[in-house]
C-alpha cells in the first residue's frame, strides 16, 4: 500500500461524508497527521480536482470531477453484458425463454433473448417492440411509471386487443398496475399471444428510474401457478440484481 495515496483516499472518504464539508483542523485529528502534512494532500487533491475549498467556511468538499467521472462510467454500462450472467442463470432454472426489454421512448423494446430448452414459438425477437399494456415486461415498466406518463402513452398508443384476455380500458389497466407495483412483478396471462403466459420484474438505474424488465415465458400448460410461485422469487432478486449492476441503491 502507498502511504500517501492511502491518506489521500481516506480525505476523499472523509469529506464525501460531510455534506457541509470539513476542515483541515478535524481532517488533521482523524488521520492523526499534522496539518502541514494535510496540506499537501489538500493541494494536490484540489490541483486535480477531487475536492475544492469553500472560500467563505474555508472548509474542504467534493469537487465537480466526480460527476464527469460518473458520467463517463454510466455510459460505458452495456446492460445486455451486465445481465448476461443473471439471464443464463434464469434459463437454466426455468427452461423457459428469457426476455432482457429496456425502456425507450414510451415503448418497450427487447434486446436480449435466451430460447431455453422447452419448445416455444413466440413472436418475440430481438430489436422488435413490446406492446405496454399486454406484455408481462411492458406492464411492470408502466407500474413503475409516473401516472403522466402512463396516461401519454395511452393517448399515443391506445390498448388495441391482442387476444380476448388483454386488457382494453385504462381503468383496469391501472387497477393492474397498482398490483404489479405492490408485489413487485408482473403476470401476463395469454393477453398478448394465446397459450403464453409471462411474469416479469423491473430493471431500474442509478436515479431510480425504471429503465427496463426481465421476463421468463413459456406455455400456459408450462407456466402454472405451482411453477410461478417457483419462480416469482428468483426473478424478482435477477431483476434487482441487475439494477444494481446499473448502479441502483434500494
Amino acid at each position: 500500500m502507498v502511504q500517501s495515496v492511502d491518506r489521500a483516499l481516506t480525505i476523499i472518504k472523509l469529506i464525501s461524508a460531510r455534506k457541509e464539508g470539513i476542515g483541515v483542523t478535524e481532517l488533521a485529528e482523524k488521520l492523526e497527521l499534522n496539518k502541514s502534512s494535510i496540506f499537501r494532500l489538500l493541494a494536490t487533491l484540489v490541483e486535480n480536482g477531487f475536492i475544492e475549498q469553500d472560500m467563505e467556511t474555508k472548509k474542504y468538499k467534493l469537487g465537480y470531477i466526480y460527476l464527469e467521472i460518473a458520467n463517463k462510467l454510466l455510459d460505458s454500462i452495456d446492460i445486455r453484458k451486465e445481465a448476461a450472467s443473471y439471464l443464463r442463470e434464469l434459463e437454466r432454472i426455468s427452461n423457459e425463454v428469457i426476455h432482457l426489454v429496456i425502456y425507450s421512448q414510451k415503448e418497450a423494446v427487447y434486446i436480449e433473448k435466451l430460447e431455453g430448452s422447452e419448445t416455444l414459438r413466440m413472436h418475440s425477437q430481438v430489436g422488435k417492440r413490446a406492446p405496454m399494456h399486454c406484455t408481462s415486461a411492458g406492464k411492470v415498466i408502466l407500474a413503475n411509471l409516473p401516472d403522466s406518463e402512463v396516461i401519454e402513452i395511452i393517448k399515443q398508443k391506445g390498448l388495441p386487443r391482442h387476444t380476448e384476455n388483454t386488457i382494453i380500458t385504462a381503468e383496469e389497466l391501472f387497477e393492474a398496475l397498482k398490483t404489479i407495483k405492490n408485489q413487485g412483478f408482473g403476470i401476463e396471462r395469454e393477453e398478448n399471444e394465446p397459450g403464453i403466459t409471462c411474469i416479469a420484474a423491473p430493471i431500474f438505474n442509478h436515479l431510480g428510474d425504471v429503465t427496463g424488465a426481465v421476463s421468463i415465458s413459456g406455455t400456459s400448460m408450462r407456466m402454472n401457478e405451482e411453477k410461478i410461485d417457483l419462480i416469482k422469487n428468483k426473478l424478482i432478486e435477477v431483476g434487482m440484481k441487475i439494477s444494481e449492476r446499473l448502479g441502483y441503491k434500494k
